[in-house]
């Protein structure tokens, strides 16, 4: 394979990497529908799905690794998966607002029109009389029994300045990188993901104290169901994004990346923002509001 140059268009080769990816999501769907469904064998093809799409991503990254260090790309082909990288995070927004959505409407909209307010004085009368329209709550019935709302203060302030941290430390391994100070890029970068763990590893701990000290739970009506789906979900970025970093970190031990040309490191840097401000709403709407 030869370099392209760069008044080509770019057509990237064949690969059996998206045959193999999708045969690991038909695997991922099938299980997770059976076991949802009570089929025991349900959590075993789950299992393979997943396998199957680790060792997808594992070899097709690699392969654009290989690619990109072997000098097969050109600008043209940069400036391609900057785009894709732009929307990829396009995307990711478009999922948290969703979620943030579903708050805004339960907290502004639904709750109000059970409860009575001026304009819906029989909707509360026909549908849930005496139902009272305060934050935070459980639902009309008082579903999964008396619970303990997650204060702002304690683990979710820590793990808060624990992400404002890796953001500065990314940020400056950044600015390590393209001033050529390796070392000095090692330790910043190594010191973003293993914060990146630090949070995930107290969410664990908050969602314990959750369940078993505050009965605060997934089932614990809208209040419980839109705190886990919006931590949850941010959770699963921050894993994915710490490994994402940690990744990064081999590449650059391997001598990965120069001043000019480092755009893995970049999307991962992007991405790691997001999480970061994605976090900063979600501490502000569904901690202190």
């Amino acid at each position: 394979m030869t370099a392209h140059t760069d008044d080509r268009y770019y057509v990237p080769h064949g690969s059996h990497w998206p045959v193999v990816g999708s045969v690991g999501l038909l695997f991922l769907m099938v299980g997770v529908s059976s076991w949802l469904n009570g089929a025991s064998t349900g959590f075993y093809i789950m299992l393979a799905g997943f396998g199957v799409i680790i060792f997808m991503l594992a070899g097709w990254f690699g392969t654009v690794i290989s690619e990109s260090v072997g000098g097969l790309y050109n600008d043209q082909v940069d400036k391609s998966f900057r785009q894709g990288m732009f929307w990829f995070i396009f995307s990711e927004v478009m999922f948290f607002a969703a979620f943030f959505g579903a708050l805004f409407y339960a907290r502004n909209m639904s709750i109000p029109w059970l409860g009575g307010d001026s304009n819906n004085f029989f909707t509360n009368m026909l549908l849930w009389q005496g139902f009272e329209s305060t934050w935070p709550t459980n639902g009309p019935g008082n579903v999964g029994g008396e619970y303990e709302a997650m204060p702002p203060f304690g683990l979710p302030l820590i793990n808060t300045a624990l992400l404002l941290t890796s953001s500065v430390t990314i940020t400056i391994a950044h600015h390590a990188l393209i001033a050529g100070k390796r070392a000095q890029l090692n330790a910043f970068l190594a010191m973003t993901f293993i914060l990146g763990f630090i949070f995930v590893y107290l969410q664990g701990v908050e969602y314990i104290e959750a369940y078993e000290h505050m009965n605060l739970k997934l089932t614990s009506g809208i209040y419980g169901s839109t705190f886990f789906m919006l931590t949850g979900f941010h959770g699963m970025h921050v894993t994915i994004g710490a490994i994402m970093l940690t990744v990064i970190w081999f590449r650059v031990l391997k001598g990965h990346f120069t001043p000019r040309n480092h755009f893995g490191f970049e999307a991962v840097a992007w991405y790691w923002h997001f999480v970061d401000v994605v976090w900063v709403g979600l501490y502000v709407f569904v901690y202190w509001m």
